[in-house]
């Protein structure tokens, strides 16, 4: 059956699916951005490194030796 603009009711309805797809699918996807940044290691809350962090790489690299490495260590702490 066609209405008066002659779409029928197969679009009409294909349209209206459409439109409810992407109302969803919005919905869905700024759901999952908000979580995103307040869970723990999310994009928000990436952990900056210490110094001590950072100071235990460059001795596991072999940049720094142990006495240096201790060293600066007692600096930190």
């Amino acid at each position: 059956m066609m209405n008066a603009y002659g779409w029928g009711w197969g679009w009409g309805m294909l349209v209206m699916a459409i439109f409810w797809i992407l109302i969803i699918a919005t919905v869905v996807l700024v759901l999952r951005w908000l979580l995103d940044q307040f869970k723990p290691g999310g994009t928000s809350h990436q952990r900056e490194e210490s110094a001590l962090d950072i100071l235990k790489k460059r001795y596991a690299r072999g940049e720094i030796d142990k006495a240096e490495f201790e060293e600066k260590k007692k600096d930190l702490l």
